[in-house]
């Protein structure tokens, strides 16, 4: 003897389809969490972190050397030069060095990476650039005592993958695609 199965349904208000409706019991599973896992996450976590806190002043930066390259373009004059890259530094300096200043040395390294993706110079470069040679240097030097460089690279298809990933979902809440 064949025994009848009830089984409900639904009607897709859009498409006027009926599809059947079934309730299944609920399932509960079990696990842990590997260990290579945990520390994965985690890792993720903290880069993640780190690209929210920096992409702002990457941002801020990119936007600066854009506007210093627009004001030098056709300046020759060395004085001229220089003044018109100290009068940028001076904003910075009064906006950001207190905010920059409480960065971790983890913040300072992916903030560096997201300039060089930002601008396509490294940090050490654009020093060098408007700054000298000396005192790229100096700062190439400090870098080194924490265990950086301001040389860093950026690899978007590489190692800085999970860095392009988060900072592609950042740029969107700013506007940027």
């Amino acid at each position: 003897m064949a025994k009848d199965t009830v089984v409900g349904i639904y009607i897709d208000p859009q498409t006027g389809d009926t599809l059947p409706c079934v309730s299944l019991p609920s399932v509960e599973l079990e696990g842990k969490v590997l260990p290579k896992f945990k520390r994965y996450f985690k890792e993720w976590t903290r880069l993640r972190n780190a690209v929210y806190v920096t992409y702002p002043y990457a941002l801020s930066a990119s936007r600066v050397m854009n506007q210093i390259n627009q004001e030098l373009v056709g300046v020759t004059d060395k004085a001229k030069r220089k003044a018109i890259i100290h009068s940028h530094e001076a904003d910075l300096k009064k906006n950001f060095t207190s905010k920059i200043s409480n960065l971790s040395v983890y913040q300072g390294k992916v903030l560096m990476k997201l300039i060089r993706r930002q601008t396509g110079n490294n940090c050490y470069e654009i020093i060098q650039e408007y700054k000298g040679n000396l005192t790229a240097l100096f700062w190439q030097s400090v870098a080194v005592v924490f265990g950086s460089s301001l040389k860093q690279d950026y690899d978007a298809e590489g190692e800085d993958q999970a860095l392009e990933a988060i900072a592609q979902d950042v740029a969107k809440m700013y506007g940027q695609h």
